[in-house]
């Protein structure tokens, strides 16, 4: 078995984001302190890095005025870390919730100032790049150029969730609502969503779980290559009316700020539109399978390096939950395990695409993905103790792997070595 460290010790919760965990130079890995085993309860108030060597930890904010925060991202190059806030000063009206949540910035060299990320405003006139609801898991692109998450609207509060990018850009917004604030990037949405889809048919009515697809983007059937697109879940409903997720692509134009269909902004019946050029494609059709959509613990989706495969969780005709992936052109659904009592975690690719990351069988294991191949690294443990399913992520040089292991009811940071 390869060697594991438990970087943290003592009291606290300790939870990490399902990707972008390690600093760029692979020195550190951020979490955020939630109390509960899953971070379901969004309670935290620091956000913290663990040195992988001296294990020296370090403070990079703290909340203040009631305020909470959490899900923490690395830049992939600068030494940044992205995180949701919720409200400061909360009051009975304004609580922490999917609409009522953003995304903020700390310099790891600057240490407890976070600037905002994207922009709010609440009331009309809306102001473009400006966003009318909450974001959450902000994730950097793999140049750093820009960011995803997923939003839900909270001037309409349709509790439809939608995924959106931010682009580097100063958004001034009016002071109409005491909610609102500027943000330093330009927000858009790139998804399109209704409440009521057709059965059958390709409409969504949720879309989630995103990932950019390629470290580089990816290249089309016709040839050219698409250098920004997002793969992501999104929620059908199929002709017997029930909802199941698949897996979708929206290709996102180099122009974001070139208006669509519809104003960025939205209006006061409609929700924000995409940019022009952003196009919504649906890659997998599995309504008719024994265990039809997307399953599996709760992951995102994953696209290896180079662009080709897009990687997901579904269950076998078994009742298994195994990775699969699809070409984000579309084609056939390859499964790439086989395990016997199932994946149980999200999952990661290595730098190189060689190999994906993942907990089965109540160890921290690496397949690799052409010839399939299992590996545990980590010995079985009892259930009580075996690592979390939330987060199984590649360090920047693919020799270590970060996970979270539960021991005495704490949760703790720990790594294991190739």
């Amino acid at each position: 078995m390869a060697i594991e460290t438990q970087l943290t010790h003592g009291p606290g919760g300790r939870i990490l984001t399902n990707d972008n965990v390690w600093s760029p130079d692979g020195n550190w890995i951020v979490y955020d302190t939630r109390s509960d085993t899953a971070g379901e309860v969004f309670d935290g108030t620091r956000i913290e890095a663990v040195h992988t060597t001296t294990r020296e930890v370090r403070v990079l904010y703290e909340s203040k005025n009631g305020a909470k925060c959490g899900v923490a991202t690395w830049h992939p190059i600068e030494p940044k870390v992205a995180f949701i806030l919720g409200p400061e000063h909360p009051t009975a009206e304004w609580t922490y919730g999917p609409s009522r949540r953003r995304g903020v910035i700390v310099d790891s060299r600057n240490p407890g100032f976070a600037i905002a990320l994207d922009a709010r405003d609440l009331v009309p006139p809306f102001t473009p790049g400006a966003l009318r609801g909450g974001s959450h898991v902000h994730v950097f692109s793999p140049d750093g150029e820009w960011l995803s998450f997923t939003y839900e609207d909270q001037y309409l509060q349709t509790g439809i969730r939608n995924v959106g990018i931010s682009v580097p850009g100063l958004v001034n917004v009016a002071g109409a609502h005491p909610r609102n604030c500027d943000g330093t990037y330009f927000s858009v949405l790139v998804t399109r969503t209704t409440a009521d889809p057709v059965p059958g048919s390709d409409e969504i009515q949720r879309a989630c779980e995103e990932a950019a697809i390629g470290t580089n983007g990816y290249v089309r059937r016709d040839g050219q290559r698409q250098k920004r697109a997002l793969a992501f879940q999104g929620h059908v409903r199929t002709i017997a009316g029930n909802i199941i997720s698949e897996v979708y692509v929206v290709d996102i134009p180099d122009d974001v700020r070139a208006v669509g269909d519809g104003p960025f902004e939205g209006s006061e019946s409609q929700l924000p539109f995409p940019p022009s050029g952003t196009t919504q494609r649906r890659l997998t059709h599995t309504a008719n399978r024994k265990f039809p959509g997307i399953r599996g613990p709760r992951h995102w989706l994953r696209s290896s390096p180079d662009g080709t495969r897009i990687a997901f969780l579904m269950h076998d005709d078994m009742g298994m939950t195994q990775l699969a992936t699809i070409s984000p052109n579309g084609g056939e659904i390859t499964f790439v395990t086989q395990c016997k009592t199932g994946v149980a975690s999200a999952f990661t690719w290595n730098t190189s695409g060689e190999r994906i990351t993942l907990i089965a069988d109540g160890c921290v294991c690496v397949v690799d993905v052409a010839t399939e191949k299992v590996t545990m690294l980590t010995e079985p443990s009892k259930p009580e103790e075996s690592p979390r399913p939330e987060a199984c992520v590649f360090s920047p040089c693919g020799k270590q792997i970060a996970f979270v292991r539960r021991r005495n009811s704490t949760n703790h940071i720990c790594i294991v070595d190739m």
